[in-house]
């Protein structure tokens, strides 16, 4: 195979992985009860697509081809890996499968009962939300570590005990019924918000699938379960935030903050859209974190001045719910922007030992180091941040913020 027709193969299979891994992998755990049978599957059907489609061609269903020869290669590490006494009922459930020519329109969606699987209660709070990460959006497990701000070598044994707790547990493929909804939605939601923010943090050449994925999901779930004010907080949420996405970065490639974004820019439909969908869930009068953040979102929009004694209000009323060190450093920056300076740079500095390696810590330390006229230490912190920033161009925004506008 030439070089130029296995790079052509290779963008082609990454496009259809981007595009529709989510989707095939909860497929196959749908038929093998088995998420590490299912994974090790579809990456070894990817691997034969490398060669197979570099000599045939473009199959015309790629999702179909895939999922079917991954169904072949999990009848095979079945075969070769146990004895064929203890796989005669796996082999004749899944020979069924293997004989069949999937079209993609035609496999079977079954996304939301993955996530409700790896939600289930049987698992850790942050094992389901971790789990379902790596399954439903194809985060790597650095990626998932980073999100948590765990290492990866941790985050990878959550990750394995997840699956294996899953297996033994035989805890069912299927979205829950009225009685257990409560139990899990929250984990579910968590899984909907981190799959947006995994996309909205990675940049411009990463963002568009993650965040639409996230959307799509939210959604489905309010679609699923109508007039759940904490589902429709979490759909307002993520879509007041992608209002925004075309303005926060400028034409030199860096971040722009938000208070200086070209409002012309924003999709105000989407917003409309959002404010409706809090409103209407604010209205319900049982509030949530996710309504919450939410609200706070949508005074982002109102006015080019947000009301920051609002927003301080709200990160205070977010506190019952997430005490996290994050809502913390974002009160206190909401804090900062009311005046008081003195009492936000003491909640910041507060929360050092728990945020040390995360940027926007670094960022917020720096900035109000920088207005209490404590240069150097801002200068240090801003160093900080910068080595810590999750895409160019955030890190190119922290770089003009430390060292002024260009002559």
């Amino acid at each position: 195979m030439a070089a130029s027709d296995a790079i052509a193969v290779t963008r082609a299979l990454d496009a259809v992985l981007r595009q529709d891994r989510g989707r095939l992998l909860a497929a196959l755990i749908s038929r093998l009860r088995n998420f590490q049978l299912a994974e090790d599957a579809l990456q070894d059907a990817t691997i034969s697509a490398l060669s197979h489609w570099g000599r045939a061609g473009l199959p015309s269903s790629p999702q179909g081809w895939l999922l079917k020869v991954a169904l072949r290669k999990a009848i095979d590490r079945l075969r070769s890996g146990t004895r064929e006494t203890r796989v005669g009922a796996e082999f004749a459930r899944l020979l069924p499968e293997e004989a069949a020519d999937p079209d993609p329109e035609m496999i079977t969606d079954d996304r939301l009962r993955l996530i409700f699987t790896c939600c289930h209660p049987a698992l850790d709070p942050k094992s389901r939300v971790a789990l379902t990460l790596r399954s439903i959006a194809g985060l790597s497990t650095p990626q998932i570590a980073s999100a948590f701000l765990d290492a990866d070598t941790t985050m990878g044994q959550r990750l394995s005990r997840a699956k294996a707790k899953i297996a033994a547990a035989r805890i069912p493929f299927a979205v829950p019924g009225p009685e257990d909804w409560s139990d899990r939605l929250q984990s579910v939601l968590a899984v909907v918000y981190l799959i947006y923010n995994a996309g909205y943090t990675a940049g411009p050449t990463a963002e568009g699938d993650l965040c639409a994925e996230a959307i799509f999901l939210a959604r489905l779930l309010d679609r699923l379960r109508p007039e759940d004010p904490e589902i429709e907080g979490c759909l307002a949420l993520l879509i007041l935030t992608q209002s925004r996405a075309k303005a926060r970065i400028g034409p030199d490639g860096m971040t722009v903050a938000l208070t200086l974004q070209d409002r012309t820019l924003w999709n105000h439909a989407a917003i409309e859209e959002g404010h409706r969908l809090i409103d209407r869930a604010m209205a319900r009068r049982n509030p949530g974190p996710y309504q919450i953040k939410a609200a706070i979102a949508a005074c982002h929009t109102v006015d080019p001045i947000p009301d920051w004694p609002q927003i301080a209000a709200l990160y205070t009323r977010l506190l019952d719910f997430e005490p996290t060190p994050i809502v913390h450093l974002n009160r206190a920056v909401a804090l900062a922007e009311t005046g008081a300076l003195s009492d936000a740079m003491a909640a910041v500095a507060a929360l050092q030992p728990v945020l040390a390696d995360y940027a926007p810590f670094h960022a917020a330390q720096a900035d109000l180091l920088s207005r209490a006229g404590q240069t150097a230490a801002a200068h240090a912190a801003y160093d900080r941040a910068i080595a810590l920033a999750a895409s160019a161009a955030d890190a190119a925004f922290l770089i003009r913020q430390r060292d002024g506008p260009p002559n």
